[in-house]
């Protein structure tokens, strides 16, 4: 394992998701370095970023570096197969964040396969990205060391909560021994605070403090629409 201690480095803390979507002003991995960069100056315990060009340049950062890779148009997307996986490893990537569900994988394999070769082939840690208490509940049997909330309201399990989704904290952090990264709809400090009393081991936030399109668009409807 690169950091023994990485785990220990996230509790209780704040990751920051920096992605931009394909086609916006700040899709470029040294725009995404810059902002990561700016959230580690501010506190934030780790970074999630996607993209092969994204983690390399963020691998020299002193905090753990969540990385993804985000292809493909079929349901399971987010480090869809064992080749992404072994891809994001070798970028640098301190945890390797994958798909997480229990759905049909691009490559065949079954998620405990794709652990398992992922295992085999780096000392990173894995993420799984789950949608519902069974995805979570066969990741941590598969073999993964971190449970996150990525995908609830996604996958047709469960609803898409207006915030984050703290009954499936709860619901896993009863049946799961492995850590829960509480991710998604996270808008506020008052949620990302909720989400850890809830169970979370750590929280990560990406629109709200790395995705300036979405956080005008906050402000401009709540001002276009102050005088309605």
């Amino acid at each position: 394992m690169r950091f023994t201690d990485t785990l220990e480095r996230l509790r209780d803390g704040l990751i920051v998701s920096c992605q931009a979507y394909p086609g916006e002003a700040m899709r470029h991995p040294r725009t995404m370095a810059q902002i990561a960069a700016a959230a580690v100056v501010g506190g934030a315990a780790g970074i999630r970023v996607q993209g092969i060009d994204d983690i390399r340049a963020t691998a020299h950062l002193p905090v753990p570096v969540v990385g993804l890779w985000k292809d493909g148009d079929a349901e399971v997307f987010i480090t869809p197969t064992l080749g992404h996986a072994e891809a994001v490893a070798d970028a640098g990537a301190d945890i390797v964040a994958i798909d997480g569900t229990r759905r049909p994988r691009p490559d065949g394999l079954s998620l405990a396969e794709t652990i398992a070769g992922l295992r085999a082939h780096t000392d990173a840690l894995i993420m799984a990205d789950c949608g519902s208490l069974d995805d979570a509940i066969a990741a941590e049997a598969a073999g993964a060391d971190i449970l996150g909330t990525t995908l609830s309201g996604y996958t047709g399990e469960r609803p898409k909560s207006a915030g984050p989704d703290l009954e499936l904290i709860e619901l896993i952090a009863a049946r799961c021994r492995r850590p829960i990264v509480a991710e998604g709809r996270i808008h506020s400090p008052g949620q990302a605070a909720t989400a850890i009393a809830a169970g979370a081991f750590s929280v990560c936030v990406g629109t709200a403090i790395t995705h300036p399109s979405t956080i005008t668009t906050w402000f401009a409807d709540a001002v276009a629409g102050a005088r309605g």
